[in-house]
């Protein structure tokens, strides 16, 4: 399970980089899409985000870092999605970002939030086993003891 968990962060990390070189290279392209939000400042945000949680899912490996990327990845994927599919229209300080077209970069951002999703879902779903301190330093003296060494 070791090292389908190491597997899975790999995955996770490398999609999460992905989508955050995607978005931070497409964010230009869309600047002039604005409210009082531009949507080329969503899109360097949310490279910001994905970077930050690749490195945390490398680098802290804890639930909060997982759940976090389970997030940047489940959002992104939604939003796009959603703007994909349904003209929202201006929402508050958010411009109006209905986009009905097919393109390879927002294909490629597709699959690679997906594939962050689900290596995600796994890190989430599959328990950590680690050994306790005090409960390994208990059964080594009951080891030390049984030899007589203890």
């Amino acid at each position: 399970m070791r090292v389908l968990r190491a597997l899975a962060r790999l995955v996770a990390a490398a999609a999460l980089a992905w989508d955050a070189y995607l978005h931070a290279h497409l964010a230009d392209r869309y600047d002039a899409v604005s409210g009082s939000i531009g949507q080329g400042d969503l899109f360097r945000i949310e490279a910001g985000l994905a970077a930050l949680a690749a490195l945390l899912v490398l680098a802290w490996r804890r639930v909060p870092g997982d759940l976090f990327a389970w997030l940047v990845a489940t959002g992104g994927l939604a939003l796009l999605l959603i703007y994909r599919c349904v003209d929202v229209g201006t929402l508050g300080p958010f411009p109006d970002m209905y986009e009905p077209h097919w393109y390879r970069d927002k294909r490629l951002a597709v699959v690679a939030q997906a594939i962050a999703v689900l290596a995600t879902i796994f890190l989430l779903l599959t328990p950590v086993r680690r050994a306790r301190r005090r409960g390994a330093h208990a059964a080594g003296r009951r080891r030390g003891r049984a030899r007589g060494t203890g």
